[in-house]
């Protein structure tokens, strides 16, 4: 996922919010958990921890997140994910664990 960095997304220091980038990790973590258990249709998945790693600011420009299974099994999965500025610098990086629902 991406997000083209505006005025609404920046915080009092005139970076992006911290709380934009924890979504953008969560999110794509989640994807990825969600991804992890084959077939056609998205599992769905609730997010059990996500842990958060806020890493260099970020004040203009596109953003992108990643992200990426790292473990688990039939009902828990490991993810991981990092948000990147636009000349690849690591913004922020967080790892969660992932449960599926039905």
């Amino acid at each position: 996922m991406s997000l083209e960095i505006a005025s609404q997304h920046l915080n009092r220091n005139g970076t992006l919010h911290g709380g934009i980038l924890a979504m953008m990790l969560g999110s794509a973590a989640g994807f990825a958990a969600s991804f992890s258990f084959g077939g056609e249709v998205l599992s769905r998945v609730v997010t059990v921890t996500l842990n958060t790693q806020f890493v260099a600011a970020v004040t203009a420009g596109k953003v992108v997140a990643t992200g990426h299974v790292s473990g688990g099994g039939r009902k828990i999965v490991h993810a991981e994910a990092e948000v990147r500025g636009e000349a690849g610098v690591l913004i922020a990086k967080a790892s969660g664990v992932f449960k599926r629902v039905s």
